[in-house]
C-alpha cells in the first residue's frame, strides 16, 4: 500500500504520518484487517482522508454511486492496518444493533457487544455505510463516542473509553429514496469530504490493474461508455442504477470467457433497468462506442480473466 501511494503522488509527510500511527498503535492482528482488491486513485482525496484520520477525527465521506466511497475506506483502514467493521445503516438501525444488548447465556443475564462496542474497544475503523438510511435518534447513541468524550456509557455495564486508534468513517449519498438530512449534532462530529465522481484516466487505471491483459485501447472504450452513461446519471435521462461500476468489471469478466462485448455489457449493466426505454438508450451508447463482434484476442493480450 506504500508503494501505490507514493506512486499516486501523496505527500511524504501524510506517508511517514501512518508509519508513524502504526508504530504508536501496532497492527491490528486480526483477520478484519482488510487486503483490498481495488485501489482508490486520487492523490488529493488520499491527502485529506489520511490527515483528518491522523488529526484524530472522523470522517464523513459524500457522494454519488460509483464514487468509490468505500473503497476509500476500506484502503484507508488496509494503510492504517486497523481492523474494519462494516456497519449497515438502515430504517431500523437502532442503539441495541450498534452498541450491543442483553443476552442470556449460562444461566444468566450477559451483555452482548454489537460492532460499534468491539470497534471502539479493539481499537477498529468502524464503517457506517450510509449513515443517512438510519434515523437520526438511533444515531444519537453515538454522540458520546464521536465527540471530545469518546466514551461508551451502557446502561447496566461498565463504561467503555474508546481505543486511542479507532476511527470511524461515515459513506451517504444524497437524494436518494430513504435518506435523510444529518441532525446538526452528528454532523458535527464528522470532518466532510465531497467525494468526485471517477475520471476516465482512473477508470483505465482500474480496469487495467484488475484485468493486466486487457488493452489500454478497449480499457479507453470502456471507460467512454461509462463516461456517458455517468453524464446521463447526471442530467436525469436515465436512473443511476445504470451506473454499475461492479457491473463494468463483471461484464470485462464475461468477456474474458468468449461472450460477445455487447451482449457482455447488456448483462453487467443494461440488463439491471426495468425501463425499455432506458434500456434502449444504454444500448445506443454501448454500440456506439465498442465496435461490434470484437474477438478476445482484440480484447485481451496473451492471457483472459480467470473464474474469481
Amino acid at each position: 500500500m506504500f508503494q501505490f501511494l507514493q506512486e499516486e503522488g501523496v505527500s511524504p509527510q501524510i506517508i511517514q504520518g501512518i508509519k508513524d500511527f502504526r508504530a504508536t498503535h501496532g497492527l491490528g492482528d486480526d483477520d478484519r484487517i482488510p487486503k483490498p482488491r481495488y485501489k482508490y486513485f486520487g492523490p488529493r482525496i488520499w491527502e485529506q482522508a489520511a490527515a483528518a484520520l491522523l488529526c484524530g477525527q472522523n470522517l464523513l465521506l459524500v457522494g454519488q454511486k460509483a464514487s468509490g466511497k468505500n473503497v476509500l475506506a476500506e484502503n484507508l483502514a488496509a494503510v492504517f492496518g486497523r481492523p474494519i467493521w462494516d456497519i449497515s445503516c438502515h430504517v431500523n438501525t437502532d442503539a441495541d444493533s450498534l452498541i450491543g444488548t442483553d443476552t442470556f447465556r449460562n444461566g444468566e443475564v450477559q451483555f452482548r457487544p454489537g460492532p460499534v462496542y468491539h470497534c471502539a474497544s479493539t481499537g477498529g475503523f468502524g464503517v457506517l455505510d450510509e449513515i443517512n438510511m438510519a434515523k437520526n435518534e438511533a444515531l444519537a447513541v453515538l454522540h458520546a463516542l464521536l465527540d471530545f468524550r469518546r466514551v461508551i456509557d451502557v446502561p447496566g455495564y461498565q463504561r467503555l473509553t474508546m481505543h486511542p486508534a479507532t476511527r470511524f468513517i461515515a459513506t451517504m449519498n444524497q437524494g436518494y429514496a430513504g435518506t435523510r438530512d444529518l441532525n446538526e449534532a452528528l454532523a458535527s462530529r464528522f470532518v466532510v469530504i465531497m467525494m468526485p465522481e471517477i475520471a476516465s484516466d482512473a477508470l483505465v487505471r482500474l480496469l487495467t490493474r484488475e484485468y493486466p491483459s486487457l488493452k489500454v485501447s478497449f480499457a479507453a472504450d470502456l471507460a467512454r461508455v461509462f463516461m456517458d452513461i455517468q453524464r446521463k446519471t447526471s442530467s436525469s435521462e436515465i436512473s443511476s442504477r445504470l451506473l454499475d461500476l461492479r457491473g463494468l468489471l463483471d461484464s470485462v469478466q464475461l468477456m474474458g470467457f468468449g461472450i460477445d462485448p455487447w451482449i457482455a455489457l447488456d448483462m453487467g449493466i443494461t440488463n439491471k433497468s426495468s425501463d425499455e426505454f432506458e434500456r434502449s438508450l444504454l444500448q445506443d451508447i454501448i454500440r456506439g462506442r465498442i465496435p461490434q463482434g470484437l474477438t478476445v484476442d482484440a480484447i485481451f493480450g496473451d492471457n483472459t480473466p480467470s473464474a474469481s
